[in-house]
C-alpha cells in the first residue's frame, strides 16, 4: 500500500506540473497565432492511452508517466520530426514568428513554474500555517546521531546558533543546510547553563549529504518515553501495559528518553524482555513481554505535542504572498549553493542526485497534503531552474539561441537547431541514465 500510495502521489505532482509548464507554452503559443500539433500529458512512443482531437491540436495522454510536451508547428523538438522544415515556412509556423515572440514562448513554461511554486508556498502558509516549537521551549535539550557525537554534541546540550545564524526554532535542517551550503565554522550549544562552541571539522558538509546519511542529520529533539497507545494481541497488551504508562527500564536498561527505549526494544527480536512500567506517575509494575522477530512490542508513542508548547502562526492572504515569495528565493537560493559546493568538490555529486525514484522517496506514504503541497511546490521551482539551463533540447537551449539573435540580429539556420538538438537529446538522456545509476546502486549499499 505505501507503493502504491507514493506512486499516485508521484504521478499526481508529476502531472500538475508537467500540464501547467506545457500551459505556459501553449498559451503564449495561440496567442501570437502560432500552430500547436499536439499537447501530451506523458510520453506516447507508439501509442497513446488517450486523445482526442480538438480543432488543430491533439490532446492526449501517454503511457509513459514522466513529462509531457507540446508539439509547435515550425519548431524542432524532442520529436525531431524535421519533414515541415524542409519546407517554405508558413505564418502559422513557430520559425515565423518575431524572435520576442518566440522567447516569451519558450520563456512561458519555466514562468509559469517559478509562479506556480510561489502560490503553492503561500497556499501552504495561508492554509495550513507554520508549526514550530521554540528552542526556549526545548525542555530535555537534543540527542546527537553519531554524526553529531562526531563533532563534539552530547545529549542534554540545547543548540544556540550555528555559524552566526541563531537557533531560535527546533529545526535539525536548519543546521544541516547551513553547514552544506554556507560553510560555517562553529556550532555554538548549551551544555549545564555554559556556551560551548563546537567547532565544525572539514568533510563534514560531505559526510551529512552521503546517500546514507540522508535525514540523518546531526540531532534530534529529545523526549520523555510515554505509551499512547497499545494494540489489541501484541506482547504489550498480552504484559499488562496501558494507555499512559512509560517504560522506565528494559531489562535492567534505564530508559527515560524515547529514542533509548526503542533503541532497547529493537535489540531484542524473538526474545523475552522484562519491563519496569511506571504507571499513574507513583506506581512501579514489573512486566514480561515476549518480542517477535520483528522485535515489536505493539505500542504507540506519544509525539512531541504531548511534551512541548508547539506553536501553530497563522498567515492571511496579503502575508503569504510575499512570504511564499521568500521561500522560493530561499529554496532557489539554497538550491544554486548546493550546485557551486558540488562543483568545488566541498560535496559528491553523485550523494546528491537522483532519479525519479529518489523524488518518490520524498513523498509520505500516509499521504500528507501539506507534505505532497510542499514538494509539489520545491519540484516546480527545481523544474524551472533545470529547464533554464543552457542546454538545447531545454527551454534554456533555444532561450539562450534567441537571446543570441536578439542582440545580433543573426537567426541560426534550422539544420544548426536540428543538430544542435540532437546533442542536447543525447547529453539528456545521458544524465538520466546516469541519475538512474546513482539510485540502482543506492539499492545494493
Amino acid at each position: 500500500m505505501d507503493i502504491i500510495s507514493i506512486a499516485a502521489q508521484l504521478i499526481l505532482c508529476l502531472s500538475i506540473l508537467v500540464v501547467l509548464h506545457e500551459c505556459g507554452h501553449f498559451f503564449p503559443a495561440k496567442w501570437f497565432k502560432t500552430r500547436v500539433e499536439k499537447f501530451y500529458l506523458f510520453f506516447n512512443p507508439g501509442f497513446s492511452l488517450f486523445k482526442k482531437q480538438i480543432g488543430e491540436t491533439e490532446y492526449g495522454i501517454g503511457w509513459i508517466p514522466f513529462g509531457g510536451y507540446v508539439k509547435i508547428s515550425g519548431m524542432i523538438d524532442e520529436s525531431m520530426d524535421t519533414e515541415q522544415l524542409e519546407q517554405e515556412p508558413q505564418p502559422w509556423e513557430f520559425r515565423s514568428k518575431a524572435a520576442w515572440q518566440r522567447l516569451i514562448i519558450m520563456l512561458g513554461g519555466v514562468t509559469v513554474n517559478f509562479i506556480l511554486g510561489i502560490i503553492i508556498f503561500a497556499g501552504i502558509l495561508w492554509y495550513y500555517g507554520e508549526s514550530y516549537i521554540n528552542s526556549t521551549d526545548m525542555t530535555y535539550g537534543v540527542y546527537a546521531s553519531e554524526l553529531g557525537k562526531e563533532i563534539g554534541i552530547e545529549d542534554g546540550d540545547n543548540i544556540i546558533a550555528i555559524g552566526d545564524v541563531k537557533f531560535e526554532r527546533y529545526n535539525p535542517g536548519t543546521v544541516t543546510q547551513e553547514i552544506v551550503l554556507n560553510d560555517p565554522q562553529f556550532l555554538t550549544v548549551n551544555r549545564d547553563g555554559n556556551n560551548v562552541q563546537l567547532p565544525i571539522p572539514a568533510g563534514l558538509a560531505e559526510k551529512l549529504t552521503k546517500h546514507e546519511n540522508k535525514g540523518k542529520g546531526l540531532f534530534r529533539l529529545r523526549m520523555p518515553h510515554q505509551v499512547s497507545s497499545v494494540k489489541a494481541k501484541f506482547p504489550a497488551e498480552k504484559a499488562g501495559i496501558k494507555v499512559g504508562d512509560r517504560v522506565i527500564k528494559v531489562n535492567g536498561q534505564s530508559t527515560p528518553w524515547l529514542h533509548v527505549f526503542s533503541e532497547a526494544i529493537s535489540k531484542k527480536p524473538n526474545q523475552k524482555v522484562n519491563l519496569t512500567v511506571l504507571r499513574n506517575s507513583t506506581d512501579t509494575l514489573q512486566l514480561t513481554a515476549e518480542l517477535g522477530e520483528n522485535s515489536e512490542l505493539g505500542i504507540g508513542n506519544a509525539q512531541a505535542e504531548a511534551f512541548f508548547d508547539i506553536q501553530r502562526q497563522k498567515f492571511s492572504i496579503g502575508e503569504s504572498i510575499p512570504k511564499g515569495w521568500d521561500k522560493s528565493v530561499g529554496f532557489l537560493t539554497g538550491q544554486l549553493k548546493a550546485f557551486k559546493q558540488m562543483f568545488t568538490g566541498k560535496i559528491k555529486a553523485t550523494d546528491s542526485l537522483g532519479s525519479v525514484f529518489s523524488i518518490a522517496n520524498m513523498f509520505d506514504p500516509s499521504w500528507d497534503w501539506e507534505t505532497f503541497w510542499r514538494i509539489t511546490a520545491m519540484l516546480s521551482i527545481l523544474l524551472g531552474f533545470f529547464n533554464l539551463l543552457p542546454i538545447p533540447a531545454l527551454d534554456g537551449g533555444y532561450v539562450m539561441f534567441l537571446i543570441w539573435e536578439v542582440i545580433t540580429g543573426k537567426k541560426p539556420n534550422d539544420k544548426f537547431m536540428e543538430y544542435a538538438t540532437i546533442v542536447g537529446f543525447f547529453i539528456l538522456i545521458g544524465l538520466m541514465i546516469f541519475a538512474l545509476g546513482l539510485d540502482v546502486s543506492k539499492w545494493f549499499k
